[in-house]
């Protein structure tokens, strides 16, 4: 059901390991497609990733290459604590392309993606409350677009 997890190679510079902005440090980023089941039951398959951070020497000691399969697997995780206190809006759960914070109980929802070897570890999902919210701003893009579509000239 689920892909092996895959080292991705950056696709600007080509580099697997990158160097963080203290030079000491760097990451690698690593891709898994996922069977997913929505709150409605309806199955699709989504590509996750992750970055795994360390010493810059540690990374290049253990000879990552792009599309390397490694053990281990993708874990979503989600808390209404932030998972980075010293700036906490980089994990902020953003719903789709609307810049709209997910919520739950007028808190936001904060989400990361970590790569883990122990096959035990469960995801932590949490569902939004401010639905009415996330609709009213779909319609909207949804109205502008019908409008912008019905200046358009469609002949072949």
């Amino acid at each position: 059901m689920n892909s092996k997890v895959i080292v991705t190679a950056d696709a600007t510079t080509n580099a697997v390991i990158n160097v963080s902005e203290n030079s000491e440090y760097g990451y690698i980023r690593v891709e898994q497609v996922r069977t997913m089941m929505d709150n409605n039951g309806f199955l699709k398959r989504k590509s996750i990733s992750a970055i795994v951070p360390g010493l810059l020497a540690d990374l290049q000691a253990s000879g990552f290459y792009a599309g390397q399969q490694l053990d281990g697997k993708i874990v979503i995780q989600e808390s209404l604590e932030p998972f980075n206190k010293k700036n906490p809006e980089r994990d902020l759960k953003i719903a789709g392309d609307t810049g709209i914070v997910c919520t739950l109980g007028g808190l936001p929802i904060y989400r990361r993606t970590i790569f883990t070897l122990n096959p035990s570890v469960e995801e932590s999902l949490m569902n939004h409350d401010n639905i009415e919210e996330l609709r009213s701003a779909y319609a909207k893009a949804n109205s502008a677009a019908l409008k912008n579509a019905a200046g358009q000239d469609f002949d072949l």
